[in-house]
């Protein structure tokens, strides 16, 4: 029985660092609990579905399979985020834990030190794992939480040819929208364009349904809502009212921040959305034990692939 006498999410069930090395550390341990986790009925082939599968002797120091039926040669990262990396799985077991576990985020420099990988190596890794998480579209139907943020620099701290001179606040900052829902915790966020009334609302009605109520601060792009919507005004001093209070879409913000700005110090617009994603997929799969984090990253690691010439084009 849960009691809520232990710190935060203190019934979980936890992997050590220790621990975590010595149950992944050995490739021949690690591929078999990757083998495990993606497969759970036995290996398939990730080109036909065929479970008509042989093993095949390789040098290589990821095992590898043979389909019979479609007479193609496979391994576990085949068709994955881990597709023709030359890292062997231990590494890339390890990547997950630290992902998993480390609430702020895990910086390329870390992973370098860490993994003993160069540091370009590293931020590939990094971005690769962070598509594992992806991008979820539900739709909350109970009590949710609307609410924004800006990410980027004050213009007060940046160089003479790049201050925009156009006004202070939000001004040459990048806006993400967020939708949390309060019975199961979880979010969605999204970097948008721009804050206006049409684009945050689409937001909106894209991640809830017809019967879902809408708790947002007072901003005008919020008028009109098509949805049960209660609004509190941050600029009279009101930060709850009832059941009315964007508190929880606002602590995810504080941690979304706190990563950004401890952790990876500089992230640019471009690549803004992935780490959006690391850290709505890290806060959602929170409840769950330590191994199944890492399993939920496996599980959406198949069927994605980020070649290196996509993520600098």
């Amino acid at each position: 029985m849960t009691t809520k006498s232990g710190p935060g999410k203190h019934y979980r069930k936890g992997i050590s660092l220790i621990e975590a090395v010595q149950k992944f550390g050995d490739e021949q341990k690690a591929h078999a609990w990757f083998v495990a986790r993606r497969w759970p009925d036995g290996v398939q082939c990730p080109h036909c579905e065929s479970f008509a599968i042989t093993p095949r002797k390789s040098r290589r120091s990821t095992p590898q399979y043979h389909c019979n039926s479609c007479t193609t040669n496979f391994t576990v990262k085949t068709r994955t985020v881990m597709h023709d990396s030359k890292l062997p799985l231990s590494k890339w077991a390890i990547a997950f834990y630290l992902f998993a576990t480390n609430l702020k985020g895990v910086s390329s420099m870390k992973l370098y030190r860490d993994l003993d990988i160069t540091q370009k190596t590293a931020w590939y890794l990094a971005h690769r794992i962070r598509e594992s998480w992806g991008e979820e579209d539900d739709r909350f139907a109970g009590a949710v939480e609307v609410d924004e943020t800006y990410v980027g620099g004050k213009a007060i701290n940046k160089h003479a040819d790049r201050k925009l001179r156009a006004g202070r606040g939000a001004v040459g900052k990048a806006p993400v929208a967020g939708v949390r829902d309060r019975a199961t915790g979880r979010v969605n966020t999204e970097v948008v364009e721009r804050t206006d009334k049409s684009t945050l609302q689409d937001f909106v009605l894209r991640h809830t349904t017809e019967s879902t109520t809408v708790y947002t601060d007072e901003a005008a792009a919020h008028g009109g809502l098509p949805r049960t919507h209660e609004a509190i005004r941050h600029s009279a001093g009101e930060y709850v009212r009832e059941m009315a209070h964007t508190n929880g879409m606002e602590s995810h913000w504080a941690l979304f921040k706190r990563g950004l700005d401890g952790v990876y110090h500089h992230v640019s617009v471009k690549h803004l959305g992935r780490y959006a994603n690391e850290f709505e997929g890290r806060h959602n799969c929170r409840p769950l034990d330590t191994e199944e984090q890492m399993a939920g990253l496996v599980r959406g690691a198949e069927g994605r692939r980020l070649r290196y010439r996509d993520l600098t084009s």
